[in-house]
């Protein structure tokens, strides 16, 4: 401070829930000396009611008080001056105050040590120190508070990373389980089908894909790392009806049959294998049972973290928090630059089973194949490529032999009409049609139309790319056929018998 402007005794203090002084610091005179021998002896908090004195009343009004003669002032409290023999004659007391406004404390000078009441000079000096006072505790108390915001998240992943990873005894089980062969369990069957697996056999099989595809061995994947993983991914699938483990599972199959089965597996490298496997299995985590639209109407909490592909982006975000956990590091042995590739890999893997991103690419992609012009050493063709190989994936239950597309369209019809149904109770509204129960009798003429739109399409490209893939075509229109016989039957006369239960659209979250 300024000669003339250097208080006898000074004091800052701080305001906590508006009912004491919480922190009170008291600064004399001599306080500016910096010999490191000088000590203070005078109590380092003293406690004030905000509702008393100058500093009170500053504090509750947020008033500048500059007081010549204190014993003159009936605002002033004499008390403490009675408890230490200290005359206080002129008093300087200014609010402190955050950005907007509100009243953190406040800084007092008293006495000048000229004996002079203190002037305007020394309060523009005087406001500009509580300004400083202002920025300074504002930005402590948003440390504090982040500070505890990052340990109540810690605590809250801590918790979560409990009770979503897998039992220790269940990975040893797992671990040493006997895993059966791809030709056991029909992996490459272009016609798979997983109901006449158990849960064990799920996992069993997934991890044969990974040992098939030789990414235990390429990218040193500790076994009992993957036993953990594969475990804990599906622990945080929820039991909605379809987009469950079930669906992640045969969504898995399918892309390690293509890879198995046609020549793009030749083209396609491993980091991209390692990604499109994870990516299949990761990339309906903890679903709801609804879709995008309907996270956006009800304005959820995943509504607000992202504006576009809702769901998908916290897929992706389960995804890394799983492989995030101690135990699950099953990309543990790649370096920095291989990591960041895969999970750059895995994020557009996840991304690309939302319909909205299918539709926006897909014409580039369709484009390329009519005119011969794709090319697997081209970085942006490889994206395209793998963002087809996804969707083809991901509604491939539409291939399928009958009997097992009609109960799965079946599961798909139920998950539908729940959302439906909490759209009429929750939100009031009337639902699409596909999700509307009261339509059901439409569904097989609806399912037609998604085959037509979104499946065939994808089916007869990827197929010009490797013919070895024209069975999932060839399963896609025997399903066409099949619900368009259903739909012409619903068409028909009252009088005509409906031999089979309509079912609804195979979707993607």
């Amino acid at each position: 401070m300024q000669e003339g402007l250097s208080p006898m005794c000074s004091d800052m203090r701080y305001i906590c829930r508006r009912g004491i002084f919480s922190q009170v610091f008291d600064m004399e005179a001599n306080d500016f000396d910096n010999s490191e021998t000088y000590t203070r002896d005078r109590p380092t908090e003293p406690r004030f009611p905000i509702h008393i004195g100058i500093t009170g009343h500053v504090a509750t009004t947020g008033e500048v008080l500059n007081i010549p003669d204190a014993y003159a002032d009936e605002r002033f409290d004499p008390q403490t001056d009675l408890e230490t023999g200290y005359r206080t004659r002129s008093i300087l007391c200014m609010p402190i105050r955050n950005a907007q406004g509100r009243v953190l404390g406040v800084a007092q000078l008293i006495n000048k040590l000229d004996g002079m009441p203190f002037n305007k000079n020394d309060e523009n000096l005087f406001e500009a120190f509580a300004i400083f006072c202002g920025m300074g505790i504002n930005n402590t108390q948003m440390y504090e508070m982040t500070v505890r915001a990052s340990a109540k998240q810690r605590v809250a992943l801590e918790i979560l990373s409990y009770h979503t990873c897998a039992p220790g005894e269940e990975t040893q089980k797992l671990k040493n389980a006997l895993v059966p062969s791809t030709q056991h369990y029909r992996l490459l069957d272009c016609g798979f089908s997983d109901f006449r697996l158990d849960d064990d056999d799920t996992l069993k099989a997934t991890i044969r894909m990974f040992m098939d595809l030789e990414l235990l061995d390429k990218f040193r994947i500790d076994y009992e790392t993957l036993c953990r993983w594969v475990l804990c991914t599906k622990k945080n699938y929820r039991q909605v009806t379809y987009h469950n483990w079930r669906h992640a599972f045969n969504v898995a199959q399918t892309m390690f049959w293509m890879l198995q089965k046609s020549r793009l597996g030749k083209f396609i490298g491993d980091h991209e294998k390692l990604a499109l496997m994870v990516g299949c299995l990761s990339h309906d985590l903890d679903h709801r049972g609804t879709n995008n639209q309907f996270q956006i109407k009800t304005m959820s909490p995943i509504a607000e973290l992202y504006s576009t592909s809702v769901m998908e982006h916290h897929h992706f975000d389960q995804c890394i928090m799983i492989l995030s956990c101690k135990g699950n590091e099953i990309l543990s042995s790649l370096t920095q630059e291989e990591y960041e590739y895969v999970i750059q890999l895995i994020e557009h893997a996840i991304l690309a089973t939302d319909l909205a991103l299918y539709f926006k690419y897909r014409g580039k992609f369709f484009k390329l194949v009519e005119q011969d012009e794709l090319s697997l050493e081209a970085d942006e063709h490889r994206d395209l490529l793998r963002s087809m190989l996804m969707t083809a994936s991901d509604v491939s239950a539409i291939t399928k032999p009958w009997e097992v597309q009609n109960k799965v369209a079946d599961m798909i019809a139920n998950e539908f009409f729940e959302q439906g149904d909490l759209e009429k109770t929750q939100l009031k509204i009337k639902p699409m049609e596909m999700m509307d129960r009261d339509k059901k009798d439409q569904l097989p003429q609806m399912q037609v139309g998604f085959i037509d739109t979104i499946c065939l399409p994808v089916y007869e490209a990827i197929s010009k790319v490797s013919g070895s893939l024209k069975p999932l075509l060839d399963g896609c229109k025997r399903n066409r056929e099949n619900w368009s016989s259903l739909a012409q039957k619903e068409n028909a006369p009252a009088t005509q018998t409906h031999q089979e239960e309509p079912s609804t659209n195979d979707t993607i979250s």
